[in-house]
């Protein structure tokens, strides 16, 4: 059986480092990838990919929400053609 991992089983840079939203995503996609049968290191890497699309990190190593026009998703009307 794997062991799920709270956010205050990892180390403290990585807890001081993310916001709310980021510790939640990080932490479940380690778990995720290590019941998939990964080990921690590359479960690690995972967790620090899945953050990439939506955060960002600054000059002080902390990772922030993306602001939405950095994120690539475009909020457009969908027009389909007609009879």
């Amino acid at each position: 059986m794997v062991m799920t991992k709270k956010i205050e089983d990892f180390p403290q840079e990585i807890q001081q480092n993310l916001v709310d939203g980021a510790q939640q995503i990080f932490v479940t996609a380690f778990n995720s990838a290590v019941s998939d049968g990964l080990s921690e290191d590359a479960a690690t890497e995972v967790a620090w990919n899945s953050l990439k699309p939506n955060y960002e990190q600054d000059a002080d190593g902390k990772w922030h929400f993306k602001q939405a026009s950095d994120t690539g998703i475009h909020n457009k009307a969908i027009t389909t053609g007609g009879n």
